[in-house]
């Protein structure tokens, strides 16, 4: 289990409200006590913050809001101390418009060899006053952004995030180098953004839905994502990390953000010889609902693990509404329902087959801050069409730590500057002092989980068998003895094995499944 650290919101070691380095350092022993067995921490690359370091001016620094390569390499002694595998977040898709070879390629003419790194085209209409194409960045707006000599350069984010033209042979060397360059400090993978991207249809021809991926927030343009010369890459990344493996025997790791319609798509990313993880979004956009959840967790099964290949379960990132608002808070009145569905989705998780990641606050039951004015949101998407809709703020405010009140022991220091986003007063409720103290906190369930993970050989990898379930509920087998059942109603109803849960999700009495509950038991089928 990988546990996403979203640097900034994590823990602020300088009282400048903003998470760094050090504070991911000085939080390892709390992460080594909840049984994670790697971190993957966002972007802490030179960038000016346009999208919070997914605009990366140099892939080979440390931005000192973060800290500097020192203090990385004090992250890493740390981390190899307390058997903690530490996984970098990569920017493939896109730079930042301040690296220097976009700020060199603005400098060249058109044509020229600055320019071929990345999309730069003429545009249509007279004078080329259209863009090249009719394509809609995800971020909102047009694809394209005109540049003073007339030309126009592609951008399926924001302007400030050209994107790299990977056919050029300069790109994929450029990016050896930088793997290489943290692979030489001990880093043990990658998580790689945008991993269906990189190329785009060579001749950049119109879509017929071109304001597909604004409108869904995803990468759905055919004709800019999912293109099959990007599976050269993999293999060319997959073969570095070999490389040093052969050398030392550590395995190293790269998962990709990858999004595409189908699993059978999916499972193209993972072949053997490519990543040898990528996310599976399916559960993360499924409905509470017990046929969603089955048809989800059977096509990954079959289309996916089918294949020898290791399914990448995820609930949630830093892109998401937090689990417990998206399933049902605040919308149920402050029931605790969203709560008791997101306590049973981890249940669930943790017992599939495969790998599981959980971003930073889901083991505190954190829900999404729905209410932040506008004045504080530092999301492009708003900036760029100014619509709270679908905005990612509310799932990065900085953690509870400690305390009754902000800064709740984010920040240090008796002066500390406010948190970047502020946190609302209700958070001292899910503060980790008091997660740790309370043994039916969200914290415990997650760590219990993880402990019977690693304990039980049930709970590795291999196969699941469904059971037969009432509807409504879902249960299935691992091995010959474990049995995971999920009510995804509000009513209880007959548990499938009798006895006492090895873990539940909420209180489960005997013989009964409660609504809104999970439970694992050890039972000879």
């Amino acid at each position: 289990m990988i546990y996403q650290v979203y640097v900034r919101s994590f823990l602020d070691s300088t009282g400048d409200g903003i998470g760094d380095l050090a504070g991911v350092r000085a939080g390892l022993p709390y992460l080594k006590k909840l049984g994670v067995d790697g971190i993957w921490l966002s972007p802490f690359y030179p960038s000016p913050q346009h999208d919070h370091g997914y605009d990366v001016a140099d892939y080979r620094g440390v931005d000192p809001i973060f800290g500097d390569l020192a203090e990385f390499d004090l992250l890493m002694t740390a981390a190899r101390r307390l058997g903690i595998k530490v996984l970098l977040d990569i920017v493939p898709n896109h730079c930042s418009s301040e690296h220097p070879w976009f700020r060199e390629a603005l400098g060249d003419a058109p044509g020229g060899p600055a320019r071929a790194r990345f999309h730069f085209a003429d545009g249509r209409g007279p004078d080329g006053a259209e863009p090249p194409n009719n394509w809609h960045a995800m971020f909102g707006g047009p694809a394209w952004t005109r540049v003073g000599d007339g030309q126009w350069y592609l951008h399926m984010f924001t302007p400030e995030q050209p994107d790299w033209n990977w056919r050029s042979p300069e790109i994929p060397a450029e990016f050896d180098r930088t793997l290489r360059f943290w692979l030489d400090r001990g880093v043990d993978g990658f998580r790689i953004d945008v991993a269906a991207g990189l190329f785009k249809h060579p001749a950049l021809p119109d879509s017929d839905d071109p304001e597909a991926d604004a409108r869904t927030r995803d990468s759905v343009n055919p004709l800019a994502w999912n293109q099959p010369e990007v599976h050269e890459v993999w293999r060319q990344w997959r073969a570095t990390c070999e490389e040093y493996t052969a050398r030392d025997g550590r395995e190293r790791l790269l998962v990709g953000e990858v999004s595409v319609p189908t699993a059978r798509e999916h499972a193209l990313y993972v072949r053997p010889d490519e990543l040898h993880q990528a996310f599976f979004f399916d559960l993360l956009s499924a409905p509470w609902d017990a046929d969603a959840f089955r048809k989800v967790v059977s096509e990954a099964m079959q289309d996916i693990a089918g294949t020898g290949s290791t399914v990448t379960w995820v609930l949630n990132n830093h892109d998401q509404v937090r689990t417990v608002t998206r399933y049902g808070e605040p919308a149920t009145g402050g029931s605790g329902l969203g709560a008791a569905r997101a306590r049973a989705a981890a249940l669930l998780m943790l017992a599939l087959p495969g790998a599981a990641y959980i971003y930073q606050g889901e083991e505190l039951g954190l829900p999404e801050v729905v209410d932040l004015p506008d004045d504080v949101l530092t999301d492009p998407i708003f900036r760029r069409t100014g619509s709270r809709a679908r905005i990612r703020d509310g799932c990065r405010v900085p953690l509870p730590w400690s305390g009754q009140a902000s800064p709740f022991g984010f920040t240090s220091g008796a002066e500390s500057a406010k948190p970047w986003l502020p946190q609302p007063d209700y958070f001292a409720a899910y503060a980790t002092d008091r997660a740790l103290a309370d043994t039916r906190s969200f914290w415990h369930l997650y760590r219990d989980g993880l402990q019977l993970r690693r304990s039980l050989p049930q709970l590795g990898e291999g196969t699941l068998r469904w059971l037969d379930t009432p509807p409504g509920v879902l249960a299935f087998a691992r091995g010959d003895d474990l049995v995971c059942a999920v009510n995804f109603t509000t009513a209880p109803v007959p548990a499938p094995v009798s006895g006492t849960p090895l873990l539940s999700s909420g209180p489960c009495p005997p013989g009964v499944l409660p609504g809104s509950t999970a439970a694992w038991w050890l039972n000879d089928l």
